[in-house]
């Protein structure tokens, strides 16, 4: 690899380090090729990246960003997973350290924070920002539902009593 391309490299990961909300530092040793893929994909799907980098680099790239204590993390051979929703990459990374004895969590940063690896599982088991989201939506609905139900209830329990004396006439 030749300057340019390291410098390269350093831009674009000091490009993600100031657009994303968390950093998870994770070692993947001994893992497949199938295994990583995998990992990718979840995590592409969840919104967030997987990138494995050289520790020079990635130590060049961090400083003079919000991740600067990051550093100290970055020894042997290391794995970064970044989002810009704060918790779609700490999600994934808990998800997928569950279900594989090779891969595990080194720590992670939401900005100049520091997360050890009970803070990343911390904040793995908050709600994601589509599911808050869903939820605000939820809450602003329920009110105008309850008015709808509470208008048209006394004309259907009208209907239900009148159809009860009709069915009971009938019989």
């Amino acid at each position: 690899m030749d300057r340019a391309q390291k410098a390269g490299l350093v831009a674009e990961l000091k490009q993600v380090f100031n657009e994303t909300s968390v950093v998870v530092v994770t070692r993947n040793l001994g893992m497949t090729v199938a295994q990583s893929t995998a990992l990718r994909i979840k995590m592409r799907d969840a919104g967030a990246s997987f990138k494995v980098s050289k520790n020079t680099l990635a130590l060049i790239a961090l400083e003079g960003t919000t991740y600067a204590p990051l550093s100290d993390l970055l020894t042997g051979p290391v794995a970064l997973a970044t989002s810009a929703d704060p918790v779609a990459a700490a999600k994934v990374a808990v998800d997928f350290a569950r279900t594989n004895d090779r891969f595990e969590i080194v720590g992670g940063a939401m900005g100049d924070t520091l997360l050890d690896v009970s803070g990343v599982k911390a904040l793995a088991e908050l709600p994601s920002l589509d599911e808050l989201r869903a939820r605000i939506v939820g809450l602003i609905q329920a009110p105008a539902t309850k008015i709808a139900r509470t208008i048209s209830e006394p004309g259907a329990m009208l209907a239900r009593v009148i159809g009860a004396y009709a069915a009971k006439e009938d019989a």
